[in-house]
């Protein structure tokens, strides 16, 4: 089956206001920045967004944020985008804050169709017993907290601990980016731009990806491929600019001795 849509713009056409969405990428490595951008120019409003952060102020996801598209987020860290703080603080955003290993098996758990999970990983603190702020008030005050999780006590390693019960993401839209893909939807990921990607892919009911480098069915060695065609609906090969446009979240260099300032 090829799955090759001609633009970005075609593939996301069908999104509505009010989709849940997940996307692939950590900081900014490996976001499917041509596809956030197609979704920004087709307009669909009031979104639920499931990615580890918000990306920056002016790249990625935060191009979203800043057209006030995002009516609430699920993410592991949102500490890069000021303008993301300022509407989340400011009550215009609401907020689920989910620790990073937990949000990678909840969107694992979405595709592989498990109804649920117990892990350690936030027992003992506001993520299980409840009342983290989600979404704060104009005033300031906190207008909906997060809710208590079930708890069970069960052995792990030869050890009772605490356990809190964690739900899977299912995501109507998951948008990726792969370093090269075929027809059939086979994805092959970058060193560490994989991250999130294989996750994300999984979880959603139809999965994009933008492909940096397309290639033909039986091109690409079964032992290289990361993520099966089987979890991916449409493909949108990208051209020479849109694949050489890629950000830096934050540039740090040191004084080279001798080098003139």
């Amino acid at each position: 089956m090829d799955k090759i849509y001609p633009d970005a713009g075609d593939a996301v056409a069908d999104v509505p206001d009010g989709a849940t969405l997940a996307f692939g990428g950590f900081g900014i490595n490996g976001i499917p920045a041509v596809l956030i951008k197609a979704l920004l120019d087709a307009g669909p409003g009031d979104l639920e967004i499931v990615s580890n952060n918000p990306g920056t102020i002016d790249w990625g996801l935060g191009l979203l944020v800043e057209a006030r598209r995002v009516r609430r987020m699920i993410a592991s860290y949102v500490g890069e985008n000021k303008e993301f703080e300022r509407q989340y603080l400011g009550g215009e955003i609401e907020v689920e804050l989910t620790p990073q290993g937990t949000l990678a098996e909840r969107l694992r758990s979405g595709g592989a169709g498990i109804p649920g999970f117990f892990t350690p990983t936030g027992a003992g603190t506001v993520v299980a017993d409840g009342g983290m702020p989600w979404r704060y008030a104009a005033d300031g005050s906190v207008a909906v907290s997060s809710p208590a999780k079930e708890v069970r006590r069960l052995a792990l390693r030869g050890r009772e601990v605490d356990c809190v019960f964690e739900t899977p993401i299912d995501a109507a839209f998951a948008f990726v980016r792969a370093r090269k893909g075929d027809r059939l939807g086979n994805l092959v990921f970058h060193s560490s731009a994989r991250n999130f990607n294989p996750a994300v892919a999984m979880s959603g009911r139809v999965t994009i990806a933008e492909v940096e480098e397309l290639v033909e069915p039986g091109e690409l060695d079964p032992d290289e491929v990361h993520l099966p065609g089987i979890y991916v609906d449409r493909v949108v090969p990208l051209t020479e600019v849109q694949r050489e446009d890629k950000r830096i979240e934050r540039l740090t260099v040191r004084r080279v001795e001798g080098a003139t300032p």
